[in-house]
């Protein structure tokens, strides 16, 4: 993935990185064999960027290309997914795309130093360290703009948990919460939602000053739910879980641009309450308990309100970046899905109440929709 720097006007480049799990179909607990899958998905078309192993042995991880449009993201999605549910069912395994994989047992940690080192460092927390993402990458025009662009999303990631919550078990063991996955990752060094930071001169110095503190290695370990990349002009989101089907990736992705280019605008208001530390804190951990079955923090008011009254909010302020970009119906669709059948973590509980016969069932389905 290179990203470059978008041209004033027009839509900005983006790209999609997404974290796979092979289960075993009948406990759904975790199957070390990802180099294995890896190795058979090179023959997959260059120019899907990469699929490489992640921190699991049975966990992969697929970075697209440079993305302009809808359709270039949905393509390259859909290939990489049907590609790996092959790979998978030829091994007798699902291939499933969740935050945290539901069953029983735990993946070991992949080969290599970085990860052996990280593993650790993580001590006691290790067992808990079974978790899946969807990372998106926007292009930006300086980092001082990412760093403003960050500054004007931090009240906004709770409604973006709440919309795409898909990790209520862990384990074998319900959760409680929508996302455990954003509650596990809270518990490393650099954790959930970054600082305000001044400008990217401020945001550089005080990155420097974290490496080499706990798990936090090198500026390309920050856990925060966004950060600046290193190797590319991009801000990455990093607050969504693994979806259940490529249409929730792709629309999550184009939602994600239309709020990076809506908060570079300026457009993206929000009272200066909800962006106090505390008050964006307990949002997150409140969303990541509920999922949109409770109320959230409204940035416009820094005060409670229904779910899908935030979430309506956020459409409205990204809505005329999604309309320049051709975007609006998409997203439109997605979250007019996820209002009838409910976020990620809601069906999989649904699913459950039939069996783990039932979840391995949609999971195996949803995967290659």
């Amino acid at each position: 993935m290179t990203l470059s720097t978008p041209p004033a006007g027009a839509p900005r480049t983006l790209g999609v990185e997404e974290e796979v799990i092979l289960l075993e179909p009948e406990t759904l607990s975790p199957v070390d064999v990802a180099d294995e899958v890896i190795a058979e998905l090179t023959h997959l078309d260059t120019s899907m960027s990469f699929i490489t192993h992640e921190y699991l042995r049975a966990q992969v991880e697929f970075s697209s290309p440079v993305l302009t449009d809808a359709d270039a993201a949905d393509r390259v999605v859909r290939e990489f997914r049907r590609a790996m549910g092959q790979a998978a069912e030829r091994r007798g395994l699902i291939a499933a795309s969740v935050g945290t994989p539901p069953g029983p047992g735990r993946s070991g940690t992949a080969a290599g130093e970085r990860y052996v080192r990280f593993d650790t460092e993580l001590g006691a927390m290790r067992p808990d360290h079974q978790i899946q993402g969807l990372h998106v990458h926007v292009a930006i025009r300086s980092r001082d703009e990412g760093v403003a662009v960050m500054r004007a999303l931090r009240p906004w990631l709770a409604p973006l948990i709440a919309l795409s919550a898909n990790s209520p078990r862990m384990a074998g063991v319900d959760t409680g919460f929508a996302s455990w996955r954003t509650i596990v990752g809270r518990r490393f060094t650099t954790a959930s939602v970054p600082p305000i930071f001044a400008d990217a001169t401020d945001y550089d110095r005080r990155v420097r000053a974290l490496v080499g503190m706990g798990t936090t290695f090198d500026t390309a370990s920050l856990a925060w739910m966004m950060r600046l990349a290193e190797r590319w002009p991009t801000v990455e989101l990093r607050v969504f879980d693994a979806q259940l089907t490529a249409d929730e990736t792709v629309a999550l992705a184009l939602l994600a641009r239309a709020l990076v280019e809506t908060a570079a605008a300026g457009e993206l208001p929000h009272a200066e309450a909800a962006s106090h530390a505390e008050l964006v804190d307990a949002s997150v951990w409140h969303a990541a308990r509920h999922g949109l079955e409770d109320g959230l923090v409204d940035p416009a008011t820094g005060s409670q309100a229904p779910a899908w009254v935030v979430v309506e909010r956020m459409l409205g302020a990204a809505r005329p970046a999604l309309v320049a970009a051709g975007d609006a119906e998409r997203v439109d669709a997605y979250v007019e899905h996820v209002r009838a059948v409910g976020n990620g973590a809601h069906r999989q509980r649904e699913a459950l109440a039939d069996g783990a016969a039932a979840l391995g069932r949609l999971l195996r389905a949803t995967f290659t929709a």
